[in-house]
């Protein structure tokens, strides 16, 4: 009760962060999802062409940049040293969103690569001699992709893909770090302020991502079971 009667006042803001935290993972995740496919369509293509070369150089540049530094740091490149970077053309995160724009740019970069990998291994989990199968009756790669590959390579990528939604949807956790006004840092602020109650919120706050994560994991086995019905 006494944990209640002090937290009561900031229910409506940890409210108000639990939908922060949806949309800027929301958001970031469908454009991981469009990265990671394209991404992962390059990184898997066959082809000797210069062009085709460079797209492979740059994709696995960012995929073992990304992987090889910490998700922190990569927010602090992102909001304080780009945004100090493009000051003198103009530009400002503030002016684009601020902060939930910088967090939802961040979470899909850092999403992205991982996802390029799922892609990527999907796409090989695939006989080959479909794809030339499908090139003999005069596809071309992408059609291949789009038409024949991608459409089995989901199911074997489904649960991956579910599976880095959750972790992404807890590294939001981490945009505490510029003062987003997400779950963790309001529990933060909430810590501080109740010091006696420090144990309780933060076990608050973990609840809150625990339904969000259990909730998404009981999607994606419903998902798995229905997408492998009659396979």
């Amino acid at each position: 009760m006494e944990f209640l009667e002090k937290v009561g006042p900031y229910i409506p803001r940890f409210y108000s962060a639990f939908w922060v935290t949806l949309t800027v993972a929301g958001f970031a995740l469908v454009l991981a999802t469009l990265i990671g496919i394209i991404v992962g369509l390059i990184t898997s293509a066959k082809g000797k062409s210069w062009w085709l070369r460079i797209l492979k150089f740059i994709s696995y540049a960012y995929i073992e940049v990304i992987r090889g530094t910490p998700m922190l740091v990569q927010i602090l490149i992102i909001y304080f040293g780009i945004g100090q970077i493009l000051r003198p053309i103009g530009f400002t995160w503030s002016a684009y969103g601020g902060m939930t724009t910088a967090g939802i740019v961040v979470v899909a970069i850092n999403a992205g690569a991982y996802m390029s990998e799922i892609v990527r291994a999907g796409i090989e989990s695939i006989d080959p001699g479909q794809v030339e199968a499908a090139r003999s009756l005069g596809l071309t790669y992408w059609k291949t992709m789009k038409k024949v590959i991608l459409p089995q390579a989901i199911r074997t990528m489904l649960p991956s893909i579910i599976n880095q939604f959750i972790i992404s949807i807890k590294d939001t956790s981490l945009l505490s770090a510029i003062g987003l006004a997400e779950l963790t840092n309001i529990s933060k602020q909430a810590a501080s302020n109740l010091s006696s109650q420090v144990m309780a919120i933060y076990c608050f706050v973990a609840l809150w991502y625990f339904v969000i994560c259990f909730t998404l994991s009981r999607i994606a086995k419903y998902l798995e079971k229905r997408m492998t019905y009659g396979r």
